[in-house]
């Protein structure tokens, strides 16, 4: 029930930040978020013995999210910096742990929640496909994997997921993209939209799986306490960080 209300509750404040609020507004949320995020990711690689990030981590990841240009030049710079500032430690073993999780954590949490102001400068219905393909996924995935699931998708990360739960998430994230693409953008064709719902949840639940290793490895279940039934905020956007990028690609075509 807690995890149902939780979900009633943040639903319409996210749609109605990404579908209808100012860019600064929008922004300002984005960032509040991915600090919270970034707060968990230290918690979790505090327990891996890697001390913290501090002030600067979080400094350098809002520079990463709300530059005008965040290319590779900058992350580069970021990088330099940081080990610059490792040599400041009193304890110099553990500076390239701690800068090395630090530039992972930027770049996982930062950089992934950078795509999402990019596609809402294409569309922002492209941003609310790219969440909700992965919300209505997690939803599937979990009724479909504690109904019919068999076959253990990855146990040693997350041994209550199932292969039934994958593909039940997958086909959900499909019916869901191709029905809210069909009302926001019809011009979008049904097997691309199709394909763009399935290839986005895929790579949420690789997300997922990853974030869950993370934990597992640092012997904690989960990211917090901050939203009742789903743990921390970590733990409800993973997908979300893995399947913007990849729905981004896709769409501005870089290549």
């Amino acid at each position: 029930m807690k995890r149902i209300l939780t979900a009633v509750l943040l639903i319409p404040l996210v749609v109605a930040t990404v579908l209808y609020a100012p860019a600064w507004l929008f922004l300002a949320v984005l960032s509040a978020v991915a600090l919270v995020c970034f707060h968990e990711w230290d918690e979790i690689v505090s327990s891996y013995g890697i001390p913290r990030a501090g002030p600067v981590g979080y400094a350098a990841g809002l520079l990463l999210l709300t530059a005008p240009r965040a290319d590779l030049a900058l992350v580069t710079a970021l990088a330099l910096i940081a080990l610059v500032l490792a040599m400041r430690l009193a304890d110099l073993a553990q500076g390239l742990p701690r800068v090395s999780a630090m530039l992972l954590g930027m770049v996982y949490v930062f950089g992934c929640w950078r795509c999402a102001p990019l596609l809402r400068s294409i569309n922002p219905h492209w941003l609310m496909f790219g969440m909700a393909v992965n919300w209505i996924g997690d939803i599937a995935a979990f009724y479909v994997g504690s109904a019919v699931g068999r076959h253990r998708l990855a146990p040693r990360v997350s041994p209550k997921k199932s292969w039934e739960g994958a593909i039940g998430s997958a086909l959900a994230a499909a019916a869901l993209g191709v029905a809210y693409l069909r009302w926001a953008m019809p011009q979008v064709p049904l097997w691309e939209a199709a394909a763009l719902a399935v290839t986005v949840n895929v790579a949420g639940q690789v997300g997922d799986l990853a974030e869950s290793a993370i934990k597992r490895g640092a012997g904690v279940k989960d990211s917090s306490n901050l939203l009742p039934g789903h743990g921390g905020w970590l733990d409800r956007v993973d997908s979300t960080l893995f399947g913007l990028p990849v729905l981004y690609f896709l769409l501005a075509r870089p290549w």
